[in-house]
């Protein structure tokens, strides 16, 4: 075989689009698997649609996930310039060269003709006016400066074939297939024909793309052709849906990996869930790195229906890797959520991520697992109640006086010193421990579930906050 060499050819068009970036990651583990090569191009044609910022958001995405490229516009190569703008006079010399075999024309119809040719369905399609157009003709418009593009010349009989790594065999009649555009009015290429010549001139051995593009693949092949150039393997994907009619759209904003980021999951685990929709790996493994993927990735896992997209499954993922970062890179990665945080500057905030890295499955829960700690109100008498460990106000109210005569006496003020104050109090008030943990749980933070017990509250607190607390606490129940 061939050395295999696959490429990620997005439009700078807005934030990465999950589908796009499950697309990106195709190509590099088929890729990496063969010890080939995995490019970057930027297909930036569509002129008005292009955003500012758009391609360093695809560099920043690509580096995030790490996914690299070999070849691309940073990286640079043999097969450049890797951005298409760039490469306008390497079109327009192929298109110029379709023309003179036959496998293209010069189109100068207006937009009023082509809308002319509308079905009562609104639908176009372009009826080869200027396909017999003189050279002479030709050569008096294109003098006069009358604005033109380049059609491709369809055949309109026989049947278009060829065989993709995931459909199958495909079979498209010809009359089907429309005179389409290859250089547009501005000197451009369309994207229809700028992918071919760059897929054969960077060598590309696989062509990995959504299979919205099942049906221009025999436009692709005609073009191969007409030049007598091989055609590429295909491997087209099936679509990423919202839900069980409705697709993921990054034109209506939908799943942005930018998004997620700062909603706090991780890139490793957003990688790790889009690996899974649309392939199914052998066995009930779900959680792979980006080794063990590319050691496990097939073709042959490729789905041939569609996959919805469900945060819930992707969240739950993304906690398990929390879970499993070392505790110094939680916190780094956790700081900016802190900082979001009504705690901010007033509590520690790595005795706050030893609590709760195992309690959430994103980042941004940070601050809604913490606030509570901040705004303090004594709790009512019956938030007390408690039938497991028979506690009522009465309890509470004991509790918390004999708690705080305890607690006044720690000078050592931590955690492992305030449990021991807790087991004492209980034992001198002959009472049940959980009991003691209980009270003063409520009465340190008003509330009835924290992520940490009265001792790691305490301990978060301070001694002059703790007592000053469950003072107002006790004066709440007399």
């Amino acid at each position: 075989m061939n050395r295999v060499r696959t490429r990620f050819a997005p439009s700078p068009t807005g934030f990465m689009h999950i589908g796009n970036l499950r697309t990106a990651l195709y190509c590099y583990l088929f890729a990496k698997q063969n010890n080939g090569d995995f490019i970057l191009r930027i297909e930036d044609t569509d002129v008005e649609r292009t955003v500012d910022g758009a391609i360093d958001i695809i560099y920043k995405t690509l580096n995030e996930s790490k996914i690299y490229a070999d070849e691309g516009p940073l990286q640079g190569g043999n097969f450049g310039p890797y951005v298409q703008t760039e490469r306008k006079d390497i079109y327009m010399k192929y298109a110029l060269e379709l023309v003179e075999k036959g496998a293209a024309y010069y189109c100068f119809c207006d937009k009023e003709r082509l809308d002319s040719l509308a079905t009562e369905n609104g639908i176009k399609r372009y009826d080869k006016h200027c396909l017999h157009l003189s050279k002479e003709e030709i050569n008096e418009r294109l003098a006069r400066g009358d604005k033109w593009v380049i059609r491709q010349n369809m055949p309109t009989e026989g049947v278009s074939e060829f065989d993709d790594l995931v459909f199958g065999h495909v079979s498209i009649p010809n009359n089907e297939l429309e005179d389409q555009i290859l250089i547009k009015s501005d000197g451009l290429p369309t994207y229809n024909f700028a992918n071919v010549i760059d897929d054969h001139l960077m060598q590309i051995s696989h062509v990995m793309r959504g299979n919205e593009y099942l049906s221009s693949t025999p436009k692709y092949n005609l073009l191969y052709d007409a030049f007598g150039w091989e055609h590429p393997q295909y491997v087209h994907l099936t679509p990423i849906m919202k839900d069980a009619t409705r697709k993921l759209s990054k034109r209506h904003g939908d799943a942005n990996f930018n998004d997620f980021t700062e909603k706090g999951y991780l890139p490793e685990a957003i990688i790790n869930y889009i690996s899974l929709l649309g392939w199914s790996p052998k066995g009930e493994e779900e959680k792979f790195s980006m080794e063990e993927l590319i050691e496990k990735f097939s073709i042959s896992g490729l789905s041939h229906s569609s996959s919805i997209f469900d945060e819930a499954k992707m969240k739950w993922l993304n906690g398990e890797y929390i879970k499993e970062l070392p505790f110094e890179k939680f916190m780094e990665l956790a700081t900016p959520f802190f900082e979001k945080s009504k705690i901010k500057g007033k509590y520690s905030y790595e005795k706050f991520g030893k609590l709760i890295q195992t309690r959430i499955e994103i980042l941004s829960e940070i601050p809604e697992k913490v606030d509570f700690l901040a705004e303090f109100t004594p709790a009512e008498g019956e938030m007390y109640f408690n039938k497991k460990f028979k506690i009522d106000s009465e309890v509470a109210k004991k509790v918390l006086e004999k708690s705080i005569t305890v607690l006044e006496n720690v000078s050592d003020w931590n955690e492992e010193n305030l449990h021991a104050a807790i087991v004492k109090t209980a034992e001198e008030m002959e009472l049940k421990s959980g009991v003691v943990y209980t009270v003063l749980r409520i009465g340190l933070t008003g509330v009835m579930v924290t992520p940490g017990g009265s001792p790691e509250m305490a301990d978060i607190l301070g001694k002059e906050e703790s007592l000053n607390r469950l003072k107002l606490s006790l004066e709440k129940l007399k």
